[in-house]
């Protein structure tokens, strides 16, 4: 968020506590409207900007910032001709399943492997264009005016109250299951036994999710605490973890080089930029698009219900490297939680790993079984996770877009009846969530009226899809990087033989 402003990020993530104790570090204002730069991990350069801003040349600044001269290669996101960022209206939505069919068929085969994805990104930010309000500073000021009269209403209706008896029902469940597990393992059930686990982690997690957005008594210490219960002691997954990649994930949605639930190299890509060993600034590493990665996309349609089958057992992992790590804040109001999830972790393995495993079942098949079972239970909460964004834009239309339209194109709801809510969690409300990520999850449904009346004000599309249309749409998303991936290839192989062509020739001379 350097260079641009960040009012809507920090009212949406923040407690009113810690908003208050931001302004007690201000160091300006701001007089008239803000013009974003291009932060310096996207390609910006402001050399001169302290100066000037101590000498209040702001606005001086800003126009000068698109002369300053720099050294680094056009971007095919940053540098479009100005004409081409623009509205046009009547166009027809893209139909996701053909629109790589038309990619292929409108690009010479000449091209380089290098050229094609510049391609590919001109032709994403263009559909994006097309369907999206345009992207300058009077069109998305006025969105923005308009999400925080929004947000004032969500407070005003009291959305932002957590519902006690909605809580109490979910804890009925969570015991409910838990104990049904257990009787069933007493009489050695031991498949269904380990399907009510897998059942208990799956509704728990949403509860960790609500404590992660301090969404239940809005206090830091004490959602955190009913978080790392919830995710650590029951689940063996460690909340700061979570905590510290959704964060990011909520600021930069579907960014491929920096939102870490989209970059899941060399397994999936969700957008050909990830065909370049496009860095992550998340990871801070290189994810290269190496020989496995080529075989991976070239399956992905077919491995990704599998895989996440697999996945709580890649978020031990990660969970681990969290603590191993000591990434989490090691000062301050959250320092003491790594000891706490330190302790969540011993006794996750206590109960589970040898209370569970290796007292209460007889033998290493019925083991192997118990988990396998217990784990792939809980693995549609993964897809629902995926299934809001997988599907979605991962352009990025520059950086004067507005906070509630870059949510809002980058995020889809899944249509349920109100009595399904509890399978999916509020995570079929991930647009409204992401609009507001504090706002419990129980009254999401009370807020989509709302959202879908600010869309149709702004004239942002608001992705409403079925549970199967929303599937088929990531689906068919990832079925299309790997038709991409296949034409690179092609690219890749015919300025390759064109060059062996040309050293010959050379050679010969």
């Amino acid at each position: 968020m350097v260079g641009k402003d960040a009012t809507d990020e920090i009212q949406a993530l923040h407690s009113e506590d810690a908003q208050e104790m931001m302004m007690r570090y201000r160091i300006g204002k701001i007089s008239g409207i803000w013009t974003n730069f291009i932060p310096p991990i996207q390609g910006g350069e402001h050399p001169s900007l302290l100066n000037d801003a101590t000498h209040g040349d702001f606005d001086n600044q800003q126009e000068k910032e698109s002369s300053i001269h720099t050294s680094r290669s056009p971007s095919p996101v940053f540098d479009l001709d100005k004409g081409d960022i623009r509205r046009r209206h009547g166009t027809r939505e893209p139909d996701l399943r053909t629109s790589s069919t038309s990619s292929q068929s409108s690009i010479e085969p000449e091209l380089s492997g290098m050229s094609y994805l510049d391609f590919l990104t001109r032709e994403k930010i263009s559909l994006d264009v097309d369907k999206y309000p345009v992207v300058d500073v009077a069109t998305q000021q006025h969105i923005a005016a308009k999400y925080r009269d929004l947000h004032q209403r969500i407070k005003d209706e009291g959305l932002y109250a957590c519902s006690r008896t909605a809580y109490i029902f979910e804890c009925c469940r969570y015991v409910g299951l838990f104990g049904m597990m257990l009787i069933l393992l007493t009489y050695g059930q031991y498949v269904l036994s380990a399907i009510c686990l897998g059942l208990t982690w799956h509704q728990l997690v949403f509860l960790a999710h609500d404590a992660g957005h301090m969404g239940i008594t809005h206090n830091y210490q004490i959602d955190t605490v009913v978080g790392i219960i919830v995710a650590d002691f029951i689940g063996g997954l460690s909340l700061g973890w979570w905590k510290r990649n959704h964060n990011v994930h909520h600021i930069v949605t579907n960014a491929p080089e920096h939102d870490p639930d989209i970059e899941h190299m060399p397994m999936f890509a969700v957008s050909h930029r990830l065909l370049d060993n496009l860095r992550s600034s998340y990871y801070d590493r290189v994810m290269e698009y190496d020989a496995v990665a080529k075989i991976m996309l070239r399956i992905q349609p077919w491995t990704y219900y599998p895989l996440l089958a697999f996945g709580r057992f890649n978020l031990y992992r990660l969970s681990w490297d969290f603590l191993i790590a000591r990434r989490g804040p090691r000062k301050g109001p959250g320092a003491w939680h790594w000891y706490l999830e330190i302790a969540g972790q011993v006794s996750f393995w206590s109960w589970f790993g040898y209370g569970i495993l290796y007292k209460m079942l007889p033998n290493n098949w019925s083991r192997f079984i118990f988990v396998m079972v217990s784990h792939i239970t809980s693995s549609p909460l993964h897809v629902q996770i995926v299934l809001s964004h997988f599907a979605m834009s991962t352009s990025d239309l520059g950086p004067q877009e507005s906070f509630a339209q870059r949510m809002l194109r980058t995020t889809m709801d899944v249509d349920c009846p109100p009595w399904l809510d509890f399978v999916h969690g509020g995570l079929q409300f991930q647009a409204i969530h992401h609009l507001f990520p504090r706002v419990p999850r129980h009254n999401l449904r009370k807020a989509q009226r709302m959202v879908v009346d600010f869309c149709k004000d702004v004239g942002i599309p608001y992705a409403l899809y079925g549970f199967s249309d929303g599937n088929h749409a990531v689906i068919s998303q990832l079925a299309e990087v790997s038709r991409q991936a296949a034409i690179l290839a092609k690219c890749q192989q015919s300025v390759a033989i064109r060059g062996d062509i040309f050293e010959g020739h050379h050679g010969g001379r």
